[in-house]
């Protein structure tokens, strides 16, 4: 399962943005190897962690044209050419006082920057009719604009009226928002954002990019002004009760994990820390909600002190259960809307708040910020020599001022203990029993010629599931694509215009499931009736790139962009590749780096490079992180060719091993299952160092119909017939009629001829 794939950027546009000292050593870099190797028009990537990561805003273009607006391009809409009521009301409130502003941003994401987000905080979808899971509205006296990436492109052509341009994000000459703004804006306007959903280092960018055209960024801390035209009609907030994560599950109590998070804040030189990712907080507390779709999380927030933790959260959803496990651990209640207030009485009793910028939103940080000032000036103006709140003689201040680092929180998440892994591979022997009984109704379904629907076989998909004990929802939106959209990296099927799976078309579905131990997610390409011999050729290319990506042995402290290749090399070889995961429009190498690090500014383009707003979306590339019995993406792990994701894989991480090729309105084709890394018994420790590999938890049939075993080793066919043997052994137990005869035919042994 991955996400969204970026557009390239043109070097000169790139060149561009970079400071003075930068640009010098980028034309050395541009003649370097770095250069050799620009990816030509990049498609949609699948799904992944962040839809529009932390910088929603900053989409890259070529060049500032600005493009056709929707109602010009569709020209065969019955859309209603009239004034937008919406549009209008939202503009009556630029001008009330405390608002005074020119212009209004509506970001996809909730206050936690989450990737799933409840229907009452879907407030891009409201104002402007579209509801495809990613994108950025912006609103003006006198226009409306929509960007979007290629996934939705048709789909926003529906659903925006005209009174909407429809920006085609990563086309050529369509500009960025910030392009936008600063030329459609007078100079010295006045944009408004709600800092609820933006986090601090993307409200920072904004800031300073609009003000380069002289326009000011105004927080708007008390309304969302798509709220206030919503009203009555916004969806009540999610109230679902929230549970305790049993320890069998968690491995660890709540207790033991504060008093860790303790002291790395003390380690840190911190006193207290802010937690607002919401997989972070359910992972902390062992607690589980059911506020997101697709997400075991509940909204809520978490300050934890030296001595003593805070929950703001809804009261209604806390069982008595609850009440008891949060008193156990020592974290009191309070009110969700209520942590303003509390970074405010954190910055007055002095506290070093530690905040990771790249997901705490702007509210809070800006709180703190604006809190310390003030403490700090009541410090200075009590004149008390007992007190050291300013350093006149080299005008330092030294009150609080904040630890701004990445949360401690993801890594420890990310490395699962010994009871997470066992649940993990507990729910996939269930995953993979419903998953056969699945496969053996469809293949059977499809052999007597029943019409289905894409949406059709996702329905029965979750129908099987549900049945298996401790199913709690979908991972994500099953992707259920036939011939050619399978093609679409990201394709989510609709009632109205989904297609027929046709029985002499590859079909790949990617699905996954939450249960109360663990989260699965897995991806298989078939054909129900005979493959050409090039959709074998390029399965099978896919297949030995999933192979050598599953045996691939790697020292410690290996991040996951070196084993990127493993899995393409194959595709490489007869000049295919497949998109997601070019996170960059260069190919970086260790020599490279290391040749740049040698430069007294290397530092300097490093940061420029890796900078979000140059590359604003997250890519999972061959493999992204999963939790346990929690969000199926999550960070910092990856196998991609995000050299700036530098996070070595460690034991306990889980990954997916998902290579693919898709063929353009022809085909698509993945091989997905996630992986635990765990360390390997290597007869040498070159380096003193461990060595690791990784240790399979799907266990689903590859049909062997799609491969040509011409092109496979000897040890790619083992390997191919010891995980049948494998998946036979440990399903077969849980299976019974069709669906064990069907594992059986499905994992008897291949022989090369």
């Amino acid at each position: 399962m991955h996400s969204l794939a970026s557009p390239v950027m043109q070097p000169l546009s790139f060149s561009a943005s970079l400071t003075q000292p930068s640009r010098a050593l980028y034309s050395r870099f541009l003649s370097s190897s770095l250069s050799r190797s620009i990816f030509p028009n990049f498609r949609n990537h699948p799904k992944f962690y962040r839809n529009f990561s932390k910088s929603p805003l900053l989409i890259k273009a070529c060049s500032s044209i600005t493009a056709k607006p929707s109602s010009q391009i569709r020209r065969n809409s019955t859309s209603k050419s009239e004034p937008d009521e919406k549009l209008r009301a939202l503009r009556e409130l630029f001008s009330k006082p405390g608002i005074g502003i020119d212009a209004y941003i509506i970001p996809s994401q909730d206050a936690h920057q989450s990737e799933f987000i409840a229907e009452c905080y879907m407030r891009r979808a409201y104002i402007s009719g579209f509801t495809g899971s990613a994108g950025t509205a912006v609103v003006t006296k006198e226009q409306a604009a929509l960007w979007t990436d290629g996934r939705y492109f048709l789909q926003a052509e529906k659903q925006l009226n005209s009174s909407w341009n429809l920006m085609r994000a990563g086309n050529l000459g369509v500009p960025n928002t910030i392009e936008w703004l600063n030329d459609v804006l007078p100079p010295g306007a006045k944009v408004g954002i709600d800092p609820f959903l933006f986090s601090f280092d993307a409200a920072e960018e904004l800031k300073e990019a609009i003000a380069k055209k002289n326009h000011k960024l105004i927080f708007l801390y008390d309304t969302n002004l798509v709220d206030e035209i919503w009203n009555e009609s916004r969806p009540k907030p999610p109230n679902k009760p929230i549970r305790v994560h049993d320890l069998k599950y968690a491995g660890v109590d709540a207790v033991s994990k504060l008093s860790n998070l303790r002291s790395q804040l003390l380690d840190a030189g911190s006193s207290a820390i802010v937690i607002s990712m919401l997989d972070e907080i359910a992972w902390l507390l062992n607690l589980r909600g059911g506020d997101v779709p697709h997400s075991p999380v509940m909204y809520a927030y978490l300050t934890v002190e030296i001595d003593g933790a805070k929950l703001f959260v809804d009261n209604s959803k806390v069982t008595p259960e609850v009440l008891n496990h949060l008193k156990n651990a020592g974290v009191d209640l309070r009110p969700y809307d209520a942590i303003l207030s509390e970074i405010e009485s954190l910055a007055e009793r002095g506290a070093e708040l530690w905040l990771d910028t790249s997901s705490v939103n702007a509210a809070i940080v800006n709180t703190y910020k604006s809190a310390c000032d003030r403490h700090l000036e009541n410090l200075g103006s009590e004149n008390n020599s007992n007190t050291k709140a300013y350093n006149g003689s080299n005008g330092q201040s030294w009150g609080p001022s904040g630890v701004y680092k990445a949360s401690p929180i993801s890594l420890a998440k990310a490395l699962k203990n010994p009871a997470e892994l066992q649940g993990m591979r507990n729910s996939h022997l269930r995953d993979a029993a419903a998953l056969a009984q699945f496969w053996a109704w469809l293949e059977e379904e499809v052999h007597k010629d029943v019409k289905l629907t894409e949406v059709d076989v996702a329905d029965k998909l979750l129908e099987f599931r549900s049945k298996q004990a401790g199913f709690l929802d979908t991972s994500f939106d099953t992707i259920s694509g036939s011939g050619a959209n399978g093609a679409i990296i990201h394709y989510k099927p609709e009632p109205e215009s989904c297609s027929i799976v046709d029985s002499k078309k590859l079909f790949l579905l990617d699905s996954g499931a939450q249960y109360v131990d663990g989260t699965t997610d897995i991806t298989r390409t078939i054909h129900f009736g005979e493959p050409t011999a090039y959709e074998k050729e390029c399965f099978t290319r896919v297949l030995q790139g999933h192979i050598a990506l599953d045996q691939a042995v790697f020292p410690e402290n290996t991040p996951g962009f070196v084993l990127d290749a493993f899995a393409r090399s194959f595709l490489w070889k007869i000049g295919l590749d497949y998109r997601h995961g070019n996170f960059f429009p260069f190919m970086w190498t260790i020599t490279d780096w290391k040749v740049f690090q040698g430069q007294n500014d290397a530092s300097v383009l490093a940061q420029e490079i890796l900078a979000p707003s140059h590359f604003s979306f997250n890519l999972s590339g061959t493999g992204h992180g999963v939790g346990a019995a929690l969000n199926v993406h999550e960070g910092p792990q990856s196998i991609s060719f995000r050299f700036g994701n530098m996070t070595p894989l460690q034991k306990g991480m889980i990954l997916s091993n998902e290579p693919g090729y898709y063929e353009d309105h022809a085909f698509g084709i993945r091989i997905e299952n996630l992986l635990h890394v765990k360390e390997m018994n290597t007869p040498n420790h070159f380096g003193g160092i461990d060595y690791l590999g990784f240790e399979k938890l799907t266990f689903v049939p590859i049909q062997a119909k799609m491969v040509d075993l011409s092109l496979l080793s000897a040890s790619e066919v083992n390997w191919l017939n010891d995980y049948h043997s494998q998946v036979w052994v440990k399903v077969a137990p849980l299976l019974d009629g069709p669906a064990r005869e069907w594992l059986w035919n499905n994992t008897r042994p291949l022989v090369k001829q």
